[in-house]
């Protein structure tokens, strides 16, 4: 659950004057009774207001169940529905979105309710309804920099690098100094390869003392440095502020550590990568992710693959771009997406909220995977299809689209299922040089399994374990593109690639660098480059101080020494 208030809560009641916070009592919160009997509207707002209250006292059950209660007498209350939208947002992002739509169909001039509905469609990844619900918010509210800024987010998410920049000028016409408005800016332009004019933004932030460590973060990423630039003793003194925050410290460190792995002082690097990651919160259990994958390979066994045989969509669109992070998935894409017939469309979220929606989730009192052993050949149609959909919404033409999702490594034996025609490229790299970028990369949200050396090496062990299965049950199926021969032979072996899906060769893929258009992740600076061997065998270079990482990799990692 989340405890993010719904933006100018007040103004929905009505007027009716919001009491002054109580102590958390033991109790759940009872409206109080009326010297004489309030009409229905009356008692849902008290109820409403107290929820609110209970919300802001971290109290979420009970304002759940308080907005429950309003519903029971009152269908469709829309702030009811509301509310109970902000309280799933990061607990059942579907499920808040359901909410929303409610609230929203109820009120739909409500500029709160179009922007939160919008952004929790940003938040799963689904970029055009995102858009159309923030745009609405944008026209019913000009002023709610918010919405302009996350609408910004959703159109460089949609590879609307133009769009997006347009949305953050306007951001900024709002509120020159608000944190997210020239950061997103920056991002729109690194994404489109505009990288000096990133960096004026960044360092007008800097200036003006918005956002300063996050901007020191993204401007160290948007050039490779042969000389110490003043930005790093800049780093450093902040760095010396004790009264910086946690997540500050951790950009500050990150950015420095970038700065001194180019500069070659590798020590002090990664001493910096190290300290970054300290600030993190270390929550990933590999104990429940190893049952995962004993999950996923014992239900995708060969005999329920060869159950589902032809029962998916046949399809020869989707393209899957798979593997760890870092190993290389950015420039098997921009290869790729160099031919004219086809069209990359970056890190898509469906096929794992697919895989969700069947059950391949492990949840207490809920056998893995039974939801999709029972599917009907008709029902993983109707899934491929809803995909195919989303798909197409990112090119009506390209006659191969490819989904680059790191972790749809975990997906495989759906993709066989759901896309027996679909073409599936595995990216692997050096174990030990794959996880050092990892650790030295500023990997944010869902990938907690490398905050820390060892626990990244035991994830390898299981990502590398899962991907040997699908290898097994699918022979044939997955065409295996190592960084490393790609840097030995990048002719030889893109002309293997644009094979495996399909497609007469053409020279544009040997001039990936020169694509136009945005790519989004931490790999765009170096995907704009032509194909350099410097990564490759780069661990060495930190010695001692990545032992715990090569002993978790075991033989994985004496396999690359």
């Amino acid at each position: 659950m989340n405890n993010r208030l719904p933006p100018a809560w007040s103004k929905h009641l009505k007027g009716l004057s919001t009491p002054p916070a109580k102590q958390p009592q033991p109790k759940p919160l009872q409206a109080r009774p009326l010297q004489s009997t309030p009409s229905r509207a009356q008692a849902d707002d008290l109820l409403l207001r107290q929820a609110l209250e209970l919300q802001k006292a971290e109290r979420l059950p009970e304002a759940e169940e308080l907005c429950h209660r309003v519903l029971a007498r009152t269908p469709e209350h829309p702030l009811a529905l509301y509310i109970l939208g902000t309280l799933g947002l990061g607990f059942d992002d579907e499920l808040a979105i359901k909410y929303f739509e409610r609230a929203a169909a109820q009120e739909p001039n409500n500029p709160y309710y179009q922007f939160s509905l919008g952004e929790a469609w940003l938040k799963v990844g689904d970029y055009p309804p995102a858009i159309k619900h923030l745009q609405r918010a944008c026209e019913l509210k000009p002023c709610l920099v918010e919405a302009y800024c996350s609408l910004g987010q959703a159109y460089a998410k949609f590879d609307k690098g133009e769009m997006a920049l347009l949305a953050y000028d306007k951001a900024l016409e709002i509120e020159r100094d608000h944190p997210l408005s020239r950061l997103g800016a920056a991002r729109a332009l690194i994404d489109l390869g505009r990288m000096d004019e990133a960096a004026i933004y960044l360092k007008e932030n800097i200036s003006r003392r918005v956002s300063v460590a996050d901007s020191y973060n993204i401007l160290v990423g948007t050039r490779k440095f042969s000389s110490e630039p003043p930005e790093l003793a800049s780093i450093l003194d902040e760095l010396g502020n004790s009264a910086i925050l946690a997540h500050e410290a951790h950009d500050l460190n990150f950015a420095a550590g970038k700065v001194l792995n180019d500069l070659g002082h590798y020590d002090k690097a990664m001493d910096h990568f190290i300290r970054a990651r300290t600030f993190k919160v270390r929550d990933f259990d590999i104990e429940s992710y190893r049952k995962r994958i004993d999950a996923l390979i014992d239900l995708f066994d060969p005999k329920l693959l060869a159950a589902k045989q032809g029962c998916g969509d046949p399809s020869e669109a989707p393209v899957f771009v798979l593997g760890m992070p870092r190993s290389g998935t950015t420039l098997t894409e921009q290869i790729c997406a160099s031919h004219p017939e086809v069209h990359g469309a970056g890190e898509l979220t469906k096929l794992d909220r697919i895989a969700a929606s069947i059950g391949l989730r492990l949840e207490p009192g809920r056998t893995f995977g039974d939801s999709a052993k029972s599917m009907t050949p008709e029902q993983l149609r109707a899934q491929a299809e809803d995909y195919l959909s989303n798909l197409a919404l990112y090119s009506s033409t390209a006659s191969r689209i490819v989904d680059k999702m790191p972790h749809n490594f975990q997906l495989v034996g759906l993709i066989a299922i759901l896309f027996p025609n679909a073409r599936i490229i595995h990216c692997r790299r050096d174990a030990i040089d794959n996880c050092v970028s990892c650790f030295i990369s500023s990997l944010q949200q869902g990938h907690s399994y490398s905050y820390d050396l060892t626990t990244l090496g035991l994830y390898y062990r299981e990502y590398d374990r899962l991907m040997c299965h699908w290898k097994a049950v699918l022979p044939g199926r997955i065409f295996e593109n190592r960084y490393e021969d790609l840097v030995a032979d990048q002719e030889g072996q893109s002309r293997r690639l644009i094979d495996h899906l399909g497609l007469s060769w053409d020279d544009a893929c040997l001039r990936f660098f020169d694509k136009g258009g945005s790519v989004r992740t931490l790999s765009r600076w170096q995907v704009r480059q032509p194909i350099y061997a410097s990564s490759v065998k780069r661990w060495k270079n930190y010695g001692d101080k990545i032992q715990p990482l090569v002993d978790a990799l075991g033989d994985l990692a004496e396999a690359e020494q």
